[in-house]
């Protein structure tokens, strides 16, 4: 082979093992420093040195750094031919493969600050090829030994060489490990632990430079930040608290001002800049009053301010205080006086809020244009992290010492542990943080420098890449990883950190959120608990054992207890909650919900407190609880979509019971989402009303289509007419309330060439299919289906042709089946029939002309009997829902009247809505505005509390309660102040003793009484 082509494939396999710059690499492999290395070059390739320098993060810089290190150990001996003693050990090193080497190498291709170390000082090219783990002891030995006996050495620059060296073996054994990312909290460990033992070393120093004689000062280092953490950075500040104590019989006053020497000694040892480089700032300004404060203080002067003056953000940060330097006693003293006032930070008010606005302001203060670079404080950065963990360590941690950790990924792991994170965002947080630190850590560690950027020039993106592993396209492939994470970091941050229950948790007392029995039962009679002792019972069912549900329930009742006592009813809430909880206690899904969605757990205790009808709902079918930790979940579905549900739902069984049931389960949820919607305010009583007739017409159009397939099956043929089913009441006005029965009609129309009697005899056993289906239990409240607003009333039959209606209401309807479809609208079956009908009945319902007087005189008749025949026996006039003076029925007829005598005339009249009608009328001048908005008010107040009532009891009430617990359930859900339901009747009777004055005035013209 040609010099050339030798040359050219030389260049080829360096290119392929990761050179960037593979021409410029195979001239430094010739390079003399190398000899005896890399002599001849042919036997580099059979030497494996090559590929071990393409292992590493940049096999460009480990080589020039390798050439370099090689000339800088051949210059202390230069008198040797053959290389020193020095030099050929390093060569042996080298030129066989083993963890030294590798060590070595990855070193020299990932810094290029500790290569210039190296070229410094070429023999502690051991202290990374001989790396090996030390414990903090060990290393706290050799600094303090390094500067105490230090040679010709000042002794500065002793504690900078000697730390670079201990650095030299950190790096290596990180830049070497099988995972990086997993070695990560070891790496951190290390450099903490020699960062205190450098400042050990320091205080030696200062020490000895310290004027005059000590007067008997005990003196301690508090490492803050991620220094106390144990999980310090490459290049940092180094965050401190100095506290300093007399020694027995020593004055106070000489001791602080000794102790102030030694602390400014120590700044200076560490700081100052020297031949050597320097270490890192040491940091005090996280001290009580901050830099304005004393630089040294005693124990109860540190206590005194943390107890009187301290700042939210200044409890924070002890979290991670720790005793780094100096008297260990000491320092074990200042934790043991200021740990306890951390865990009652908590309970300070408007603490969760502090803590969310100093990250805000955190946020607020990265320069826009490093904002998007930013590894620590940027969106989705480090800092996310740890804020989110140090807000949950100081919520919880109060009540579960577990979690008192100052370091992150053990705090993190000991959140997951208990229940307050779960497990999937623990692991993908952890991950994260992991994958940051690291990228920090190489970043940090190519020049020593404080930064927390990442790069955007492609060389320093590509070795980032490579040092963590990519080698496929390493800048975009490492680019793509971070900003994945940070997305997901941002995510689960925004989460954890501003969750309502946070906010919650915070303002309980240490003792509420123990929970502990002896407490327990004057906490819950305090709270409004009627059975105390059962719902401890209760409590202890929920949270008692090791199991990670009763973690979470530990954490989530006291909480919980707290939104139930804020309603009517607490006992039941509680109780609901058990039932549900034992179902879905072990469905991964629930408890996660309730503990990280938004406000899901306080939106459940509100509605199991309020409401028994959604709590039996809900016990019912436990599933349904999801609804509240969806986001859109509030929002009551179309009749589209519900159709659609029912339909898909109802042709996924082979029998009409089961299909009906699937359809009635979809009802049930339904039910539960309007009523959740209701209860937390975000439906008015209009949409309550339209939602639950959404839900009626669907269901009535899921039976409509069961029975008619079941009956067409027994009969062995099509059903041979078309049906529809006619809303009338509420129904048809599109008004339900959640008690509310449907009133209906039946319609059909034979096909041509089908028989009356063959369609009329068809009909009718759909329409009773129907009623069947529908009346059997199921697991949603019953929905009654009443056809007894139908010609002829109980008499006549279910269900009658078009052709039969037309030629009843031509020769037979009386004045008050004209008066009821007035509220007549098609909501199940055959679209064009349901045309066909409506114009059938609208001359019926909005006569030309009007009614005539008989018929006026017939209506104020009916009414008058109604209000003497039909209200219950015992029943109070006054207080009745809907036969009451002043009650629906009042305000219904007064509007149908006005319907029937002007809606010729008035087109808005020609509505089936209660409330439209009255808008009409009152825009048309048929009432003053004062008499309409009497009963406006009074149909809108009764309708509320007719709803409030099922909502509160879980059934029908027709009256207002006599029971004042009643009364304040059913005033509370309709927006009545808590502790009022005795003020309830009275507001009741007031509203309607003001329409019943506008009944009397527009529909009876005067009292009949």
């Amino acid at each position: 082979m040609s010099t050339s082509s030798r040359a050219t494939s030389r260049t080829g396999t360096l290119a392929r093992l990761g050179f960037a710059e593979p021409e410029r690499a195979g001239t430094l492999l010739a390079d003399p420093a190398l000899a005896g290395l890399t002599d001849p070059f042919d036997d580099v390739f059979e030497d494996g040195l090559p590929d071990a320098l393409g292992a590493v993060a940049d096999p460009d810089l480990a080589l020039l750094g390798l050439v370099r290190l090689m000339e800088a150990l051949r210059a202390t001996d230069p008198d040797h031919e053959d290389g020193s003693p020095e030099v050929r050990e390093l060569v042996a090193a080298l030129r066989h493969a083993g963890p030294g080497r590798d060590r070595l190498l990855a070193l020299l291709g990932a810094s290029s600050a500790l290569v210039d170390h190296l070229v410094s000082h070429p023999g502690d090219w051991t202290y990374a090829a001989h790396a090996r783990r030390r414990g903090p002891h060990e290393r706290r030995a050799a600094m303090v030994a390094a500067v105490t006996d230090r040679g010709e050495r000042t002794a500065y620059d002793a504690l900078r060489v000697a730390y670079r060296r201990e650095l030299l073996g950190i790096a290596a054994l990180d830049l070497t490990a099988d995972d990086p990312v997993v070695e990560l909290p070891f790496t951190a460990q290390a450099l903490a632990d020699l960062a205190a033992a450098s400042l050990e070393a320091a205080l030696a120093i200062a020490r000895e430079e310290a004027d005059g004689e000590d007067p008997g000062c005990r003196f301690a280092v508090i490492g803050m930040g991620k220094a106390g953490g144990r999980e310090l950075n490459y290049v940092s500040d180094v965050d401190v608290i100095f506290v300093a104590e007399p020694a027995e019989g020593a004055d106070e006053d000489a001791a602080l001002a000794y102790a102030t020497q030694l602390a400014t000694g120590l700044m200076r040892a560490c700081s100052a800049s020297t031949p050597e480089g320097t270490l890192w700032p040491v940091d005090a300004a996280l001290r009580p009053e901050g830099k304005q404060g004393p630089l040294v203080r005693t124990v109860a002067s540190h206590r005194h301010y943390y107890e009187r003056w301290a700042k939210t953000w200044e409890f924070q940060a002890l979290l991670k205080a720790r005793p780094v330097a100096g008297d260990p006693a000491l320092g074990q003293a200042y934790l043991d006086a200021v740990q306890p006032l951390v865990w009652q930070a908590a309970s300070r008010e408007h603490f969760v809020e502090d803590v969310q606005a100093m990250r805000r302001r955190v946020e607020d203060h990265v320069p826009t244009a490093e904002a998007p670079r930013q590894l620590k404080l940027g969106p989705g950065g480090l800092r996310d992290v740890e804020f989110s963990v140090q807000l949950l360590q100081l919520v919880h941690g109060r009540a579960d010492e577990t979690l008192r950790s100052g370091t992150t990924l053990e705090a993190l792991a000991a959140l997951s542990r208990g229940g307050y994170v779960g497990r999937d965002d623990a692991a993908v947080l952890d991950e994260s943080y992991r994958l940051l630190r690291t990228l920090e850590h190489r970043i940090q560690l190519f020049r020593l420098r404080r930064t927390h950027l990442m790069p955007t020039a492609e060389p320093d993106l590509r070795r980032l890449g490579r040092a963590i592993g990519h080698r496929r396209d390493p800048a975009k492939s490492v680019v793509a990883q971070w900003q994945q994470q940070a997305r997901e970091v941002r995510r689960l941050h925004e989460r954890l950190f501003y969750r309502p229950l946070l906010t919650a948790a915070a303002k309980l007392s240490s003792d509420d959120s123990r929970l502990t029995p002896e407490a327990a039962v004057e906490r819950l009679a305090a709270l409004g608990f009627r059975d105390p002792a059962g719902a401890l019972r209760h409590l202890e069912a929920l949270t008692t054992g090791v199991s990670r549900r009763a973690a979470i329930q530990r954490t989530l009742l006291p909480v919980m207890l707290q939104w139930f006592a804020d309603e009517a009813d607490p006992d039941a809430g509680l109780l609901s909650f058990r039932r549900i909880s034992e179902s879905l206690g072990t469905t991964h899904w629930y408890l996660k919900m309730l503990r990280d969605e938004g406000s899901a757990a306080e939106r459940l205790a509100h509605v199991l407190a309020r409401s028994r009808f959604a709590a039996d709902l809900l016990t019912r079918a436990p599933e349904s609880v999801a609804i509240l930790g969806d986001a859109g979940g509030l929002t009551p579905r179309s009749r589209e979509a519900l159709l659609t549900t029912m339909g898909a739902a109802v042709k996924r069984h082979t029998t009409p019971e089961d299909a009906m049931n699937a359809a009635r389960v979809v009802r049930r949820q339904e039910l539960f989402r309007i009523a959740v919607a209701d209860l937390t305010g975000q439906l008015d009583l209009a949409g309550v009303g339209r939602a639950l007739t959404d839900l009626t017409a669907a269901v009535l159009q899921a039976a409509l289509d069961v029975a008619t397939a079941r009956v067409e099956g027994d009969r062995g043929r099509p059903l041979g007419t078309r049906l529809l089913v006619v809303g009338m009441g509420r129904l048809g006005g599109g008004e339900m309330g959640y008690g509310s029965d449907a009133d209906v009609m039946f319609v059909h129309e034979p096909e041509p060439g089908v028989g009356e009697e063959d369609a009329q005899s068809a009909a009718v056993a759909v329409v009773q299919e129907v009623r069947r289906l529908l009346g059997a239990a199921g697991p949603d409240p019953q929905l009654v289906v009443d056809a007894d607003l139908r010609p002829e009333g109980k008499a006549g039959p279910l269900a009658r042709s078009l052709s039969s209606y037309r030629a009843y209401y031509d020769r037979w309807s009386l004045t008050w089946e004209r008066q009821a479809l007035l509220r007549a609208a098609p909501v199940a079956g055959d679209v064009a029939l349901g045309e066909e009908f409506v114009a059938l009945i609208d001359p019926l319902r909005w006569p030309e002309g009007g009614i005539p007087d008989p018929a006026v005189r017939e209506i104020r008749t009916l009414k008058a009997r109604m209000e003497s025949e039909r209200l219950p026996r015992g029943g109070d006039p006054r207080t009745h829902f809907k036969l009451g003076l002043g009650g629906l029925s009042d305000v219904e007829w007064t509007v149908q009247l006005l319907q029937l005598q002007h809606a010729h005339q008035v087109t808005g009249l020609r509505t089936t809505g209660t409330l439209e009608a009255l808008a009409a009328a009152e825009e048309a001048g048929l009432l003053p505005a004062e008499d309409a908005e009497a009963l406006r008010r009074a149909w809108t107040f009764t309708s509320a509390l007719r709803n409030a009532a099922v909502l509160w009891r879980g059934r029908p009430v027709d009256s207002l309660p006599s029971d004042l617990r009643d009364a304040d359930g059913i005033g509370r859900i309709v927006g009545r102040r808590a502790a009022t339901g005795h003020e309830l009747a009275e507001a009741y009777r007031r509203t309607a003793r003001r329409a019943r004055k506008a009944v009397v005035a527009h529909f009876y013209e005067s009292d009949p009484a």
